[in-house]
């Protein structure tokens, strides 16, 4: 089997990150490495990884590493330790979900079986909010194939279930550090408008939600970050014309939510400057 490095960004998350790291050190397959990414903690996170055995060192003859950077969000952690990282593939996992302990085996054997043609997979999910099992709704049930129509809606892939050849990322670049929230939107739209995705259709991932430190729970209007994300990705040369009609639809559908939401907060200004986008993209539209 390839080997896997295990990526772990964490902030304030001492309450968590035991059973998080514990989740990945006893899986069926081992991982080459764990990279915890610590962004700026101030809490005990250091000393429980310690007493997990992490070390503090950069160098890859540890399979266990702590690395301490001053905050800078997510896609900073996680671009640390992918550049830190070094092999075949990686694996994220979010510092509050966990993995059942035959995720990595069982993720890497289905790609086996597809022959490796795929560079991304990623499993179902068991959702977890304060405490209590819930189900997924009906829109964000996992399946594989290509998935851009559905990444235009939302983030269809969550990064704790992703396996991602490493590859990829110097074909598609790290996640955006510009992007405080919905990251993981721009990279796999990156990602899906030109491949397909392998799916594992086991619950493998247990993913927690429903804390005030979700990127979800701090920062209003969601979808001015996926907004950013379509505008970018519209600036893709090798996008083709069928999906570059897709992006600015969906883009147009994007910015009337928000313009409707902004008008009732009369912010008249941002208001303004949103109809200005809507009638530059609906133009680019109807030139197509």
């Amino acid at each position: 089997m390839p080997n896997v490095s295990v990526i772990i960004p964490t902030f304030n998350r001492a309450h968590f990150i035991e059973e998080s790291v514990s989740s990945v050190l006893s899986q069926t397959l081992k991982p080459a490495e764990v990279i915890v990414v610590d962004d700026g903690s101030n809490d005990k996170t250091w000393d429980i990884l310690k007493n997990l055995g992490f070390s503090l060192s950069e160098a890859r003859k540890n399979t266990l590493r702590y690395i301490y950077k001053e905050n800078g969000g997510v896609s900073s952690a996680r671009n640390v330790g992918i550049e830190l990282s070094s092999s075949e593939y990686v694996a994220l996992l979010d510092s509050d979900d966990q993995w059942k302990p035959t995720k990595l085996e069982a993720q890497l054997s289905s790609l086996k079986k597809e022959s490796f043609s795929y560079r991304v997979s990623h499993t179902d999910e068991i959702w977890i909010r304060k405490g209590i099992r819930v189900n997924q709704h009906k829109k964000h049930i996992k399946n594989g194939g290509d998935l851009f129509k559905k990444c235009l809606k939302m983030c269809c892939i969550s990064p704790s279930s992703a396996l991602i050849h490493r590859s990829v990322f110097n074909d598609i670049g790290n996640f955006d550090e510009k992007l405080k929230a919905c990251e993981d939107y721009d990279f796999w739209l990156r990602y899906c408008a030109f491949e397909k995705t392998h799916f594992l259709n086991e619950q493998l991932t247990i993913k927690n939600g429903g804390h005030s430190d979700q990127l979800s729970q701090m920062y209003w209007g969601m979808d001015r970050f996926r907004i950013y994300s379509l505008e970018k990705l519209l600036k893709n040369i090798n996008l083709s014309r069928s999906k570059y009609e897709l992006v600015l639809t969906e883009l147009i559908l994007k910015l009337k939510i928000m313009m409707n939401g902004s008008m009732k907060r009369g912010k008249k200004d941002f208001t303004d400057e949103l109809n200005k986008k809507i009638i530059y993209f609906e133009s680019l539209l109807g030139n197509e």
